[in-house]
């Protein structure tokens, strides 16, 4: 059986995407938006930091580009990291280097993947860190 969005149960999943490019954007809107996911895009790295910054808000995995405007996504992860230890946090980007690499697992990211990112594999990531987690709706 292949996996797709319709085999994974996403109702009140909340997933952060930070990423600058806006196609990329639009292929993850385009991927996602059937799912029942809730789904934050942050354009910037500071963007993605002060929502983190609002409280207590429930974040269960996420996909963060490796070069974003105004705080890098490495930078992004040794935040996020300092509160969040057990949240998955995919790194996905275009940089092939060793270093880039090394850098991103040193800060805590907990995959990194290359792009360009096929559907399948968007959906066997949300599968493999996700399929533990129980989706809980949220509270307001």
């Amino acid at each position: 059986m292949t996996l797709n969005i319709s085999n994974l149960e996403l109702m009140g999943i909340n997933i952060v995407i930070v990423e600058d490019d806006l196609p990329s954007i639009k292929y993850y809107e385009t991927l996602l938006k059937n799912s029942g996911v809730n789904l934050k895009i942050c354009r910037t790295g500071k963007e993605f930091i002060d929502y983190i910054n609002q409280g207590e808000i429930k974040v269960d995995l996420v996909f963060m580009d490796f070069l974003i405007p105004l705080i890098n996504g490495i930078e992004c992860i040794r935040f996020f990291r300092k509160e969040r230890k057990n949240t998955p946090v995919i790194m996905i980007t275009a940089y092939s280097s060793e270093q880039a690499k090394t850098e991103a697992y040193i800060a805590g990211c907990t995959e990194y993947v290359l792009k360009p990112i096929y559907p399948e594999k968007i959906f066997f990531l949300i599968d493999k860190y996700l399929k533990t987690r129980t989706a809980v709706p949220l509270s307001y």
